[in-house]
């Protein structure tokens, strides 16, 4: 028989609903899970409008104080989906409950405050995770297949970009329920922090730790109008990022980020290059990986593309049948559905709060990097 899981959900945009959709599903696709996510709650500061969000999403009941959803008895696991200055405050408190907790990212605005939560939910004794959901695109776990194989042999390069042109447009104001991002106050970074976080800890995973940075960043637009102030406030975020590193297995890394790339609304890329062979994959066509291999014969030597649908590829035996794809939601429900095995297990499930810490590390190497123009050792 199942055993609930009783999810207590704070904040209902964007990725509210995303995770919602993942607990919703889950069980449908993974049937032998032991637990069975139940939307018990869900909180956000606007009443009329997280009332809503419950009734149309189905939890059982709503809050508009945060506190008062981690007091209730009610709650076995806290996710957590507010800005990014919210994340240390409630995730201490959901530790010190004894419940589970499962965290947006980045893990925190900085490395001193993400220490604070890996202690917490250690010395709790919680179990813990944070959102890096693209480690559970099929393809990019076919990626991490490969070079754990050793695949590719001796990696020589990674390269990453994610790019978007949202804010190119000098009227999109900062702060507020919808542009948050743009205030560094509740964000912390621009894009290093949201979308450079992303590449980061998928490189991490793929080719492992970072040893040192040397980046530069840029602010295009240094004043917005801020959405609650109503009033023209500098900007602290980096609307660009651009960074080198070495990684300790010897490696040379790549990376840029930017929201001023017109034409480009989400347009995540990474590529290996090995001794033997080459990976690269593209958020745009997300159910594809491209793979060459030097070994094959010279006249039928070239890049190749692996359509991930096939049963013995990860998680798509959970799926469709061979041919018919999948989509970007499914990652989350493949993040919740580990996270629901290794409940049973007793293991913890990646990234979990010390694992994202080294993603946050590198978040801060490459702002101060990017501030006094020089490499910073990790």
């Amino acid at each position: 028989m199942s055993q609930p899981l009783r999810i207590g959900m704070i904040g209902y945009g964007f990725m509210g609903r995303v995770h919602t959709n993942a607990y919703k599903r889950v069980n449908d696709f993974f049937p032998e899970l032991k637990y069975r996510p139940i939307l018990q709650a869900v909180c956000g500061r606007d009443e009329t409008k997280v009332k809503a969000f419950a009734e149309q999403w189905g939890y059982a009941s709503h809050e508009t104080d945060w506190q008062q959803l981690v007091a209730r008895e009610d709650i076995d696991a806290v996710d957590i989906c507010v800005p990014n200055n919210l994340h240390k405050e409630i995730a201490i408190a959901v530790a010190k409950a004894g419940k589970m907790v499962l965290c947006e990212k980045p893990l925190a605005m900085d490395v001193a405050g993400g220490e604070e939560m890996c202690q917490a939910v250690e010395d709790a004794g919680v179990a813990n995770t944070v959102w890096y959901n693209y480690r559970r695109i099929p393809a990019v776990s076919l990626a991490k297949q490969l070079v754990d194989e050793g695949k590719l042999g001796r990696i020589y390069h990674y390269r990453s970009n994610f790019l978007q042109d949202w804010t190119i447009a000098t009227d999109v104001p900062q702060g507020g329920a919808a542009t948050w991002r743009l205030d560094s106050a509740a964000a912390g970074s621009g894009v290093t922090g949201d979308l450079l976080a992303h590449c980061i800890d998928t490189a991490i995973w793929l080719n492992g730790s970072i040893k040192d940075v040397s980046a530069m960043t840029e602010t295009f637009v240094k004043e917005r109008m801020h959405a609650e102030t109503k009033k023209v406030e500098s900007v602290g975020i980096d609307d660009a990022c651009a960074f080198m590193c070495h990684f300790e297995n010897g490696s040379l890394g790549l990376f840029e980020s930017t929201r001023y790339a017109r034409g480009h609304k989400a347009l995540y890329t990474l590529e290996i290059n090995g001794a033997n062979a080459s990976i690269r994959w593209d958020l745009h066509d997300l159910n594809r990986l491209e793979y060459f291999d030097h070994a094959d014969d010279s006249n039928v030597r070239g890049w190749r593309s692996i359509h991930i649908t096939e049963g013995e590829m990860p998680y798509m035996d959970k799926w469709w049948v061979p041919g018919l794809s999948i989509g970007y939601e499914h990652s989350f429900i493949h993040q919740v559905a580990d996270f629901l095995a290794n409940l049973e297990s007793g293991q913890p499930t990646s990234p979990t709060f010390r694992e994202a810490l080294e993603t946050q590390a590198v978040c801060d190497a490459v702002l101060k990097s990017g501030s006094e123009r020089a490499w910073v050792n990790l």
